[in-house]
Order: C-alpha cells, then sequence, then structure tokens
C-alpha cells in the first residue's frame, strides 16, 4: 500500500486539456498542491514548455522558474508545478509578455496575450460566504483567496 500523496503522474492520465501529446514521453509534470485542483489547472511547466516554447526540456523549465522570470498574479513562482488555473495572469519579465489562463469553445486552456493595465485586474468567482468571530463577514474565491469585509 503506498503511503501519504501520489508524487509522479504518468502522461497517459494526465487530463486532456492539457493538450501534451501521449507519445512524448512517459511522465508529465505533475501539479504542486496550490490554489487550483489537479484536474483544473495547467502547471507552469506545461505553460512554459508545450504552450509558449520558452523551453525545450523539464531542465530548462526549472532554470527558466529559478531565475525568478516567471509571475503568477503578481506574485515570483519558482516551483514548475506550480498549478495556473482559470483567469491566472501569467507574467514573463525578460520578454515583456502577460497571458490570461482561459477556455477555449472546447474546454481546453489557451493563453490570451494582455496588455500592461489589462493584467492588473482579476476576476474570481465566491465559492463561499460565512460570518467568522467577532461578527466579521467573510468570502471565499475559487482560488482559495480569503477576503474579509468588516463594516467600517
Amino acid at each position: 500500500m503506498a503511503r501519504g500523496p501520489k508524487k509522479h503522474l504518468k502522461r497517459l492520465h494526465a487530463p486532456k486539456h492539457w493538450n501534451i501529446g501521449k507519445m512524448g514521453g512517459v511522465w508529465a509534470p505533475r501539479p504542486s498542491q496550490g490554489p487550483h485542483k489537479l484536474r483544473e489547472c495547467l502547471p507552469v511547466a506545461i505553460i512554459l514548455r508545450e504552450r509558449l516554447k520558452y523551453a525545450l526540456t523539464g531542465k530548462e523549465c526549472q532554470q527558466i522558474c529559478m531565475e525568478r522570470c516567471v509571475k503568477v498574479d503578481g506574485k515570483v513562482r519558482t516551483d514548475v508545478g506550480y498549478p495556473a488555473g482559470f483567469m491566472d495572469v501569467i507574467e514573463l519579465d525578460k520578454s515583456n509578455d502577460r497571458f490570461r489562463l482561459l477556455y477555449d469553445t472546447k474546454g481546453r486552456y489557451v493563453l490570451h496575450r494582455l496588455d500592461r493595465e489589462e493584467a492588473q485586474y482579476k476576476l474570481c468567482r465566491i465559492n463561499k460566504v460565512y460570518v467568522s468571530s467577532k461578527k466579521v463577514p467573510v468570502a471565499v474565491t475559487h482560488d482559495g483567496r480569503t477576503l474579509r469585509y468588516p463594516d467600517p
């Protein structure tokens, strides 16, 4: 019996909306734990290697991330398995590129190019609203953010 969470992901069992070829090797980059679910995200390595063609191998993806070139929602991410999800803004400083992850009509992720002012905001879906201690209302969004909005 296995102990703990799974650490590997075979390419054939990767989500179909990642659009990675089934003959390109045995393994696929498994997304890390993060704000989006495993089946509803796209790892940074897939974005850099398969979509944008900035890297040829996983090692090159690692080097790009460790140079702190990749920002997801304005924060530098050095993990190649970081799960980028719906409406996330991916920013690459050295090439001055900004993309938003959206779905196409068939439910696959596409990278939509943005300009600087459009990359400043993000639409979020509210999943849960409740009242926390000291009667402060709280909203939880689809990407794990917690928004407290106390009455002034």
